[in-house]
């Protein structure tokens, strides 16, 4: 039977791992192939010489050389762990584990058993990498969601996606592009703003906004802003659209038709009924991106932008005004209540606007007349008014017969020259906004804009 030494030695040659067995005086006393292999030496220039002879030479093997030489002389504990080698042409992986050869319960030498695991410290890389990659990934994806997210509540989703797809998405400048531009504005908000409780305002103005968003996005609008309670937007940009004016009448539509349920919700949280007017012009128009380089905003420019202003500050509450080639291009069966001339500031020749109660075939959708049932007055009451010049109260006060009123409208007769469409402010107690609807001979007929807490009880005193 083969002694138990010669056993020994045969299980250490084949081993796979490197073992090397150092005395106390750090002399190098037992190597197998392997470990020769692994370190890049020849086992006749590694047994009986100094450890440190043979292993000093690189300055990139001092964690491996103070690991061995740690255990030799530290016997405290174990020494344990993965540390870089360099064999003289490449770096290396090693995984060492030191302990002790005893004799009768004394340590005589220290033995280290050396594995090469750079294939699974690549692999470990790789596996790091991958999950670095896939968190990185993550992050991205967090990143686009919050963006558009974040964005998307400003901007509209085809903004938002033109500013993140395209490479040249926040450079300043702008593209020429024929548009439809919507401009809506709720009737008396000023006012009510002066009377309602800011959370109870802002809640309601949220949910018309809200509201009115989705309507307008859902039929390939972009809103540019809100400006308070307004709302400006275009179809045609900056995703193209040739049935850009078909998109924009079909919104405004559905948008005074959505006012319905929107009051109704205001009705249940004992907020004010709401009015909104609307006008669209479609017209040649610069969009793109506006400002300097440390304020941009996606924005739209042009004639066609103060024109589409100056139509729908002919509104009153419920009404849709468009222009001509709005009324052309959308190609669609339109209800047109009433069609009349108007010169606004900064148009050569007066334009023919038309005022839009509904949609035919396929659409149907009809909104409800606003033409309100008046009480003619047996006693008429003189009312003092003053003009109202973009926004401004004029000087000259003037009177006013009121020939008769309903809750919505009111008939009166006046010492001065009023237009159709001109803006007043009639004083009943408090300020009273109305706009002229209809001009027939010496009767004015006014639609209120913007009624007082004071109305009520003024309306139900003369009728």
């Amino acid at each position: 039977m083969k002694n138990k030494d010669y056993i020994v030695r045969s299980i250490l040659r084949d081993m796979s791992e490197g073992v090397m067995v150092i005395g106390l005086d750090g002399v190098i006393e037992y190597a197998n192939e392997s470990l020769a292999n692994i370190l890049g030496r020849a086992v006749i220039d590694l047994i009986d010489n100094k450890f440190a002879a043979c292993f000093f030479e690189y300055s990139e093997n001092d964690r491996f050389n103070q690991m061995i030489l740690d255990a030799v002389y530290d016997k405290n504990k174990l020494h344990e762990g993965i540390v870089e080698y360099y064999d003289g042409e490449k770096f290396k992986t090693l995984h060492v584990r030191n302990s002790f050869l005893e004799d009768d319960g004394k340590r005589v030498a220290l033995i280290s058993v050396i594995s090469d695991i750079s294939e699974l410290a690549e692999l470990r890389d790789a596996v790091k990498a991958m999950e670095q990659i896939r968190a990185l990934n993550s992050q991205l994806e967090m990143r686009n969601t919050l963006l558009n997210e974040t964005f998307g509540r400003f901007l509209s989703d085809d903004i938002v996606r033109e500013l993140l797809e395209t490479p040249d998405g926040l450079a300043l400048g702008g593209k020429k592009r024929e548009v439809a531009i919507m401009m809506s504005d709720v009737r008396g908000f000023t006012a009510m703003s002066e009377r309602m409780a800011p959370d109870d305002l802002l809640n309601m103005l949220n949910h018309y906004l809200g509201e009115m968003t989705e309507v307008i996005q859902d039929n390939n609008g972009t809103i540019i802003e809100f400006i308070g309670d307004g709302i400006m937007a275009i179809f045609g940009a900056p995703a193209e659209n040739k049935y850009y004016a078909r998109d924009a009448v079909i919104a405004a539509v559905k948008m005074q038709d959505k006012m319905k349920e929107i009051n109704v919700w205001n009705e249940e949280r004992g907020y004010p009924h709401l009015e909104m007017g609307i006008g669209l012009n479609s017209d040649s128009v610069i969009v793109g991106n506006i400002g300097s380089e440390k304020r941009t905003k996606y924005g739209v420019t042009g004639l066609g932008v103060n024109l589409a202003g100056r139509i729908e500050s002919y509104t009153v509450g419920g009404q849709i005004l468009i222009d001509p080639d709005t009324k052309r291009l959308a190609e669609l069966e339109l209800i047109v209540e009433d069609e009349f001339e108007i010169a606004p500031k900064g148009v050569n020749e007066p334009i023919t606007i038309s005022s839009i109660s509904g949609i035919g075939e396929p659409y149907n959708i009809s909104l409800a007349s606003k033409r309100a049932k008046l009480t003619y007055l047996e006693n008429k009451t003189t009312v003092p008014y003053r003009r109202l010049h973009e926004k401004h109260v004029g000087m000259h006060e003037h009177t006013a017969v009121m020939v008769a009123i309903s809750e919505e409208e009111a008939i009166i007769n006046v010492d001065a020259d009023l237009r159709l469409y001109d803006n007043i402010v009639l004083d009943i107690g408090d300020k009273l906004y109305a706009k002229v609807v209809s001009v027939k001979d010496a009767e004015i007929r006014i639609r209120f804009t913007a009624v007082p807490e004071c109305f009520e009880e003024y309306y139900e005193q003369i009728k």
